[in-house]
């Protein structure tokens, strides 16, 4: 039997075999909490140590400590991050790229009884064969990593994590660590029910990062947009950061910025392998001034010194926002970040996050489950339906969430009584309502460019996480400092209503609300998504404090 240890004991295990001298705010909590066996969910922003959470306590808990991580890199980054430890047990990686001979000697660590790390690509676990050894090992923790990409709510969601759950469920439920920089009150909710999470110890530390300023640049003109980033990156003497769009625009802004003489590059998903690691290495070690990238450039990126990070377009979400500019001043010195939009960019945002399942292509998945004996591997169905693997996830992530079929750690098999032309429309409502779903999103995040009150109670009150009256580090606070604007923390709250009280609306139904000004409040709703709903709906009638 496990005995959770103490704050001392704790502490002497991070610097006797990770060599760290003390732990972060958070960091004991989550791991006492986990040591424990207790679900918990730990939302740390970039830099705040999340992985130092279940390194601690896997070795404190022993066996075999399961890490879902979906980048490889990111897998790889973390694997060499523990070998170099002084004394932690010993790490390896299961994925894609695994050799034979790797695979090998990773199945043997894993079953030899010693206390082991094993980095899982999520893909991974909808094998039997990994998930009958796993079954068969010790495991006696599940880490969920970049844990928002189980949430559909959330800014990033990926089809392979979505059967976590089912993973969860088949390996006995042991302890689950589900580990994010960024989730909002509605996504955490979300990964807890994904997840099957028990009675989960949440700790959400960090989200606030005074040392980052926080600014916001609008335009009416494209151009006058492009050269105002174009002086603001080429002035930065510091490490900078450029998130772009398009994978073209990468390319355009590196070479204007070359010819400004900064050492820059370019960084998108359609760069080989060979050339991505390239420049992470060189982005890493000094050699580039600037990376021009796409939101590609993300997890994993681990460089203290980033003095600005700049975006040329709206993200689309408040979260994705959050957690690019959270990889500025990892070293605690002041860095900015600093948004540059026209009007136009959401509309744009919103025409590019459209898309529903063509119908003919839902009746292929269907008829492939339909006809299946037994359950079937996402893998087979794509086979069968002559169909991308991406978009076949895609619509058995739909079929499951409006109950026309069912999802195991084996697979996936159609629900009987149920017609096509039924399935169809189903899936045709729920691609209407993720639709709804993601431009709520977009407009959180209008809303968040627009707001005339202090950026970072915008950006906490998101959140759920408490904020100063005002942050005296953002744009709004400079102009609110020099009298150029108006009370800026002006009717946050008051008596009757507060961030994550639960709301119902007459047409929408239930909902959480998200944050509050002094005229309207952000109430998240299921079906609805996001929307902005007017302080007298509440003296009308219309929306009710449950």
């Amino acid at each position: 039997m496990t005995t959770t240890p103490t704050l001392a004991e704790t502490r002497r295990t991070a610097r006797e075999a990770f060599g760290w001298d003390t732990l972060l705010p958070g960091q004991a909590e989550a791991i006492t909490s986990v040591v424990g066996g207790r679900d918990t969910l730990v939302v740390f922003p970039t830099g705040a140590g999340k992985s130092a959470v279940y390194q601690i306590a896997g070795l404190e808990l022993g066996g075999v400590t399961v890490v879902i991580s979906p980048l490889l890199a990111l897998q790889r980054d973390q694997v060499a991050s523990i070998d170099a430890a002084p004394d932690a047990p010993a790490a390896v990686a299961l994925n894609s790229r695994t050799s034979a001979r790797a695979e090998r000697a990773a199945w043997q660590a894993i079953e030899n009884g010693q206390p082991v790390y094993a980095f899982v690509a999520p893909e991974q676990l909808a094998r039997d064969e990994v998930l009958q050894r796993l079954l068969a090992a010790d495991v006696r923790l599940l880490v969920v990593d970049e844990a928002h990409c189980v949430s559909a709510w959330g800014h990033d969601f990926r089809p392979d994590y979505a059967r976590i759950g089912d993973a969860v469920a088949a390996l006995g439920h042991p302890p689950v660590l589900a580990l994010t920089a960024t989730a909002s009150s509605p996504v955490r909710s979300d990964i807890i029910e994904r997840l099957g999470m028990r009675d989960p110890h949440l700790e959400v530390r960090g989200m606030d990062r005074p040392e980052i300023h926080l600014a916001v640049r609008r335009y009416e003109e494209d151009g006058a947009k492009r050269r105002a980033v174009l002086e603001e990156v080429a002035a930065e003497p510091g490490a900078t950061l450029l998130y772009v769009a398009t994978r073209r625009e990468t390319e355009e802004y590196v070479a204007a910025l070359e010819k400004r003489g900064r050492r820059a590059a370019a960084y998108h998903g359609a760069m080989s392998t060979k050339r991505r690691d390239a420049v992470h290495a060189a982005w890493s070690a000094g050699e580039l001034d600037v990376v021009a990238a796409t939101s590609a450039f993300g997890m994993g990126i681990d460089k203290p010194d980033v003095r600005l990070v700049a975006h040329a377009d709206v993200t689309e979400s408040l979260d994705a926002y959050a957690q690019e500019i959270g990889r500025a001043a990892r070293d605690g010195k002041p860095a900015r970040a600093v948004l540059h939009y026209r009007p136009e960019d959401f509309s744009l945002r919103s025409f590019f996050a459209a898309g529903h399942s063509k119908p003919a292509q839902v009746t292929a998945v269907w008829s492939a489950l339909t006809h299946a004996d037994g359950r079937v591997r996402a893998k087979a169905v794509a086979e069968v339906a002559g169909l991308s693997g991406r978009a076949v996830s895609r619509i058995l992530g739909s079929l499951v969430a409006v109950g026309a079929a069912t999802s195991t750690a084996k697979g996936f098999a159609a629900v009987a009584g149920r017609t096509r032309d039924e399935v169809v429309a189903d899936v045709r409502e729920e691609d209407d309502a993720q639709q709804r779903i993601r431009e709520s999103r977009i407009a959180v995040m209008r809303g968040y460019a627009e707001s005339v009150r202090c950026r970072r109670i915008a950006l906490l009150d998101y959140f759920g996480v408490d904020a100063p009256d005002a942050c005296g580090a953002c744009d709004r606070c400079d102009a609110a400092d020099a009298g150029a604007a108006p009370s800026i923390a002006e009717g946050r709250d008051d008596d009757d209503l507060h961030p994550d009280d639960a709301v119902r609306h007459a047409e929408w139904g239930a909902g959480t609300v998200v944050s509050i000004e002094a005229d309207r409040m952000t109430v998240f709703f299921e079906q609805q998504g996001y929307k902005v709903v007017a302080r007298e709906a509440l003296d009308r009638g219309i929306l009710d404090v449950v």
